[in-house]
Order: C-alpha cells, then sequence, then structure tokens
C-alpha cells in the first residue's frame, strides 16, 4: 500500500513489467509492488479479446498520444508514436505477433545474449503463453504461393532462428477468443498475496540517495503525489519511450538535457535518450475479385532487398505482412486520419478529432465501402534492420507532457534504399500468378509511382510508425552503454531498466516477445544476485 516499504518496485505494468512482477514475486518472502499509468485490463474488456486488438488500438484510454517533430525524411510530416497503456501495455493492443528473431539479430547483443543463451528462456515464456498460429485460408495460401513465386520459401517455423527469405504463419499469444498478453499469462491467471498492483499510477521521479543508490518512487495516484520506499530494486518497464523520460525527469541523463530543464543533476549519462529507432513501414494495397476470407494479418515473411548493404550475407532486412483490411482498416483510420488531416495547433481541439471519426464511422457503414473494403487487401513493407538513430529528450518538467521524440526516419540514405527495393519485392509478389487469379489491381503505390525516384517520395509521403520502439537505454559491456548485460543502469544502485529500451539494436522482427523476455530475465538476474 502508498507509504508502505517495498522489496521491489517494477514501473510499468506492459509486456516485461508485468512478467518481472509476476517472476520476482514467485518468492513469497519478498513484497512487489506494480505501478502503471494505465487503467486496469478489465475496464477494457477489447484488451482480453483475441480480436479485439482493432478496437483497443481505436480506444483513446489504452494509447499514449504522442508525435514525433517533424521529420525529414517524411516529408516534414510529425509521425504518430503511440504506445500501449494499462495493464498489459503494448501487448494489450498489439495484434498478437510472437516472433523472437532471426539468429543473426542476437549476435548484435551482449555476450549472454545471444541466440543459444535465450533460446531456453524464449522457450519457457511460450510455455506459458500458450502460442499457437491461425488456421490456413484460400487467401493465405494464395499469398504464400505468390511470395514463393517470387523467390520466398515457405517455412513452417518462424521461431527458430533462420528468417532468411522465408514465408508462413506467424505464432500468436492467443488461446481460443482470448488474448495471452504477459498480465493474462502471468498475472491474471495467477495472482499472488505478496504482489500489489496499482493501477492510474504515474511514477513522478526517482529517489537516490547521497550514496547513489535508489531508495524510494514519487508516483502519482487519483491526484495525490504518493510515496515508497524500496528496499532492494526498482525495475523500470515503461517502455522505450516513457523509461528514459522518468530518468531524465529524475536528474539520470545527458548533462545538457537536464539542466536545460532546471533538474538537479543526479548522473550525467549522455547515452540516455539516444539510440531511438523504429521499423517504419508503408502498405501497398491491392484490390481482389471477391471477399478476403481471414480477419486477421497472420502471414509474416522476411527478405533481404538490398544486397549491397553491410548486414551479414543472407540476414533478412525487410518484412512482408499480408494485411486484409477487412481486420482493422476502419479502426485504423478512427486512430490515425485525425493526426493527418489536422495541423498539430487543430488537432489538440477535441471536437474535431471527434468530429473526423463520425464521419469515418458513417463512411465505413455504407454498403459500397464494406463491399470494397472486403475484397481489400495490403502488404506491408517493414524496414527490419534500419541504420538511421534517432533521440528523445524532454519537452519539459510535466511528466504528464510526451517526451520530444525524433525517431529520425530514412535519415541514413541506405534505409530508403531498402525500402524502394522492398516496393518492388512486394510488386513481384502482388503480381505473381496466384495473386493475379485472386485479383490484384494496385491502388497503391499505383501505376503513377512506377519510378525508383517516384516509389521513395511515395514512402516519404505514406511511411508510418510500427510502433516497434527501442535502443533509448542501450545495454552493453562498453562504459558508454546506459546499462550492463544484467540490466543494471551503471552509476546508480538498485536500479534497473528491463524494456525495448535496452535493445542495442531492434531485432529484425516484432519486438513483443523480446520484450517479454527482458522482463524475464531481469527478474532472473535479480533471483540469482548478479
Amino acid at each position: 500500500m502508498p507509504g508502505h516499504d517495498y522489496d521491489y518496485v517494477v514501473v510499468g505494468g506492459g509486456s516485461a513489467g508485468c512478467i518481472a512482477a509476476a517472476e520476482l514475486a514467485e518468492d513469497s518472502q519478498v513484497s512487489v509492488l506494480l505501478l502503471e499509468c494505465g487503467e486496469p485490463a478489465e475496464n477494457n474488456p477489447e484488451t482480453l479479446r483475441a480480436d479485439g486488438y482493432k478496437d483497443a488500438f481505436a480506444n483513446d484510454r489504452l494509447l499514449w498520444e504522442r508525435f514525433s517533430i517533424p521529420q525529414r525524411g517524411c516529408g516534414g510530416r510529425r509521425i504518430f508514436m503511440g504506445s500501449g497503456r494499462g495493464l498489459g501495455g503494448s501487448g494489450s493492443v498489439n495484434g498478437m505477433v510472437y516472433t523472437r528473431g532471426a539468429r543473426e539479430d542476437f549476435s548484435e547483443w551482449p555476450e549472454g545474449w545471444h541466440w543459444d543463451d535465450l533460446e531456453p528462456h524464449f522457450q519457457a515464456l511460450e510455455d506459458r503463453l500458450g502460442i499457437r498460429r491461425r488456421a490456413e485460408t484460400e487467401f493465405t495460401e494464395a499469398c504464400i504461393a505468390a511470395a514463393e513465386a517470387a523467390g520466398f520459401r515457405r517455412k513452417l517455423d518462424l521461431n527458430d532462428g533462420d528468417l532468411s527469405g522465408v514465408l508462413g504463419y506467424e505464432w500468436m499469444n492467443y488461446e481460443r477468443d482470448t488474448r495471452r498478453s504477459s498480465y493474462v499469462a502471468f498475472l491474471k491467471d495467477r495472482p499472488r498475496n505478496n504482489l500489489v498492483i496499482e493501477a492510474g499510477a504515474r511514477a513522478r521521479r526517482i529517489v537516490v540517495d547521497e550514496q547513489m543508490r535508489v531508495v524510494a518512487i514519487e508516483y502519482e495516484r487519483k491526484g495525490a503525489t504518493l510515496s515508497v520506499r524500496i528496499q532492494h530494486e526498482l525495475l523500470l518497464c515503461a517502455g522505450a519511450l516513457e523509461t528514459p523520460k522518468l530518468l531524465m525527469l529524475s536528474g539520470i541523463g545527458p548533462r545538457e538535457e537536464i539542466e536545460s530543464h532546471g533538474i538537479p543533476l543526479v548522473l550525467d549519462v549522455p547515452s540516455i535518450g539516444r539510440n531511438l529507432h523504429d521499423h517504419p513501414n508503408v502498405t501497398l494495397f491491392f484490390h481482389g475479385k471477391r471477399p478476403v476470407d481471414c480477419n486477421h494479418p497472420q502471414l509474416y515473411g522476411f527478405h533481404r532487398a538490398n544486397l549491397d548493404s553491410d548486414l551479414p550475407v543472407g540476414q533478412s532486412d525487410t518484412c512482408y505482412v499480408f494485411y486484409p483490411a477487412r481486420s482493422s482498416l476502419r479502426e485504423a483510420m478512427l486512430r490515425l486520419l485525425p493526426g493527418i488531416l489536422l495541423p498539430r495547433f487543430l488537432y489538440e481541439i477535441r471536437a474535431l478529432r471527434f468530429g473526423i471519426r463520425a464521419l469515418v464511422k458513417f463512411a465505413f457503414a455504407l454498403p459500397p465501402l464494406r463491399k470494397f473494403v472486403e475484397r481489400l487487401y495490403g502488404i506491408v513493407l517493414i524496414l527490419g534492420k534500419p541504420r538511421s538513430r534517432g533521440r528523445l529528450g524532454l519537452a519539459s518538467t510535466d511528466v504528464r507532457e510526451p517526451a520530444r521524440l525524433d525517431p529520425a526516419y530514412f535519415e541514413d540514405p541506405v534505409d530508403i534504399e531498402t525500402m524502394v527495393r522492398g516496393v518492388e519485392l512486394a510488386r513481384q509478389i502482388g503480381r505473381a500468378e496466384p495473386l493475379t487469379a485472386w485479383g490484384n489491381a494496385e491502388l497503391t503505390p499505383g501505376k503513377r509511382n512506377a519510378s525508383r525516384t517516384k516509389i521513395a517520395r511515395w514512402i516519404a509521403r505514406n511511411a508510418m510508425a510500427t510502433y516497434h520502439f527501442a535502443g533509448t537505454c542501450r545495454m552493453g559491456s562498453d562504459p558508454n552503454a546506459v546499462v550492463d548485460p544484467f540490466l543494471r543502469v551503471r552509476g546508480i544502485g538498485g536500479l534497473r531498466v528491463a524494456d525495448a529500451s535496452v535493445i542495442p539494436t531492434a531485432p529484425v522482427a516484432a519486438l513483443n516477445a523480446p520484450a517479454m523476455l527482458i522482463g524475464y530475465r531481469a527478474a532472473q538476474f535479480i533471483r540469482a544476485k548478479p
């Protein structure tokens, strides 16, 4: 309870935090407090349903409302950079993709975090989550055949570390009609008497004593500012965009960033907030001759589009997801269209946002549009190994204000070249005979964007986040890394970071599985007392 001492406090009840808190509480002799800024999952039942991801994405209570600064590589546009909030975090609003990544991805991580080190820990997670694949349909089989014609090979298991030129049915964390998020699998299914969960608790400041050790955490809840003392350790699991912000607000981070906001400096850590990266994406849309017969994006492909890059031979650099528009296009428009149409000063006017959403709901209720969307599908091209690196800084000292976010999309010219080649490969898939037979009228980029120069411009105008934010509290063995390979923050005792912010280089695939793994290993490290 507020005011009490706890052995361990976990900040952030997302994919990593739910697992870290649950695993720490396996020791019945310790007390654990989990602080989550958002609501209990039960307040928003769509986060507990396997088919609720589309409704969750459109629910303002379930996503952080954040935008990047104008992106030079995206035609000066601000990009929506929301992520999940509420118990389960992004793992309660995403498409339930559970992909470990490629063996090569983890060779870029520190010793102790390579593929062979991690495989048994991934397996332990999967045994609890109960991952599975969705059944094939006529449409998905046509997509696989088209990808094979374009040079992919069909693969049964996308979690064996080999993601070189393959496509198959992705693993997903669900069971029947229930989403098996980390909250459901690790907390809801197994309540513990020594674990207290405080939803609606916004962390404000980490308290560090003169010995440079964490002793307390301050947070807001129901209008009151509260503080709890920490006997052993504080784990930050708030995600790659919130964890570094909280560190900076607590005086831990780049000196110039902290002092420019008048915050007392606790520890100068120049690399906090640096190395921000994501997997930007664009979607090639096609219209078929008949309705698409699946309701989930369930195919994931990986290929090497840019053979001239410096990645290891055989390592894929792009992802290809087949997207049935009927699954969530309406909800995606409800979420994203106001930010696309409205400049920043008008976007802040709530009535305008809701007016655009009302028009979207009206349009999608019209039978001609419903029929059109039923036959619409996309090939989502994702830049899986971006070279561009951005940064995160404070916008103000107000904990409620989002950080200043610069993901630096396409700042490295290799990234846009890789995406152009990826579009060309996706077009090969779309034009292959199995999809020609299904119906493959290309709507975007369309015939007017045939040249490589025009494709690059189309990418810049249409790219969006994939919400795979990583890297802002980089893990490593070098002295410039924010955390060491045991996830301990250098220079501060009793403080670890255990979320996607520690990822030094993002895997080519989705980050939810690696984020859960990081939370799981953090608890293991603490219980082993390294």
